[in-house]
């Protein structure tokens, strides 16, 4: 069991949990100084340091060498064997999903698109670009490539506050059963870098996915693009039985 911290470091920790919680210090933000936090709390900075520490444990604040406290961006975690979209995944974890629609078109797709989705040559798609956050903080890009046939007005909907799995099953009666989902680390690009308040060429994790109805055909393509400390896959993995 761990120590207990003593009214104290406790009181001083549950105050500056509470600041975090109502946003006052702001996801990726560096916290006041030490001194000018204690002042602010009325503790010492032997209390001050204890709760910070403690706020380290449950992640919620993160040292950097030199250069002080800062307030932990929320991280998005996929949780093992459960395809969910970005909505979904971020209201089951009491987070607040955000959307700024970057680019809605119906077109011809790619050869490549095609082949993919198992269409003929040139057929319709609709591609939706976002930019997504968690409560207000800019967390990912995502291009998603629809075959249009199965979505016919998609291109005409508004995508801003809502699921794209979601809006597939409710308005085109389409589910997504399955996910074929792989990822890769990569830098990102000057677009890329002001569109998640990166500097150009940091880490990003790019996820590319083929998502299929029950019926195994192709729906959709996808490719979501996270900040580097703002993702986390999980997985249960297993060994064969021999």
């Amino acid at each position: 069991m761990k120590p207990d911290p003593g009214p104290v470091v406790a009181l001083a920790y549950s105050r500056l949990a509470d600041s975090l919680r109502r946003g006052v210090y702001a996801a990726g933000s560096r916290l006041p100084g030490e001194r000018d936090l204690a002042a602010q709390l009325g503790v010492s900075r032997a209390t001050l340091r204890q709760a910070l520490a403690l706020l380290a444990e449950d992640g919620s604040i993160t040292a950097s060498a030199q250069r002080g406290w800062y307030v932990s961006r929320q991280v998005m975690a996929e949780p093992p064997s459960v395809l969910q979209s970005f909505s979904e995944m971020a209201r089951s974890r009491g987070l607040r999903p955000s959307a700024r629609i970057l680019r809605q078109e119906l077109r011809v797709a790619s050869m490549d698109e095609a082949s993919r989705l198992r269409v003929a040559p040139a057929s319709r798609v609709v591609t939706v670009e976002r930019l997504r956050g968690l409560d207000g903080v800019p967390v990912c890009t995502d291009v998603t490539v629809v075959v249009a046939s199965r979505a016919p007005t998609l291109a005409d909907l508004d995508l801003t506050d809502r699921s794209l799995y979601e809006t597939l099953e409710d308005s085109f009666g389409v589910v997504i059963a399955r996910s074929a989902y792989a990822v890769q680390a990569e830098a990102a690009d000057d677009r890329l870098a002001a569109l998640l308040d990166l500097a150009p060429g940091a880490p990003v994790l790019v996820g590319d996915e083929v998502a299929y109805d029950a019926e195994g055909v192709p729906v959709l393509l996808g490719r979501t693009v996270y900040r580097g400390d703002a993702y986390r896959f999980e997985a249960d993995l297993y060994r064969p039985l021999s």
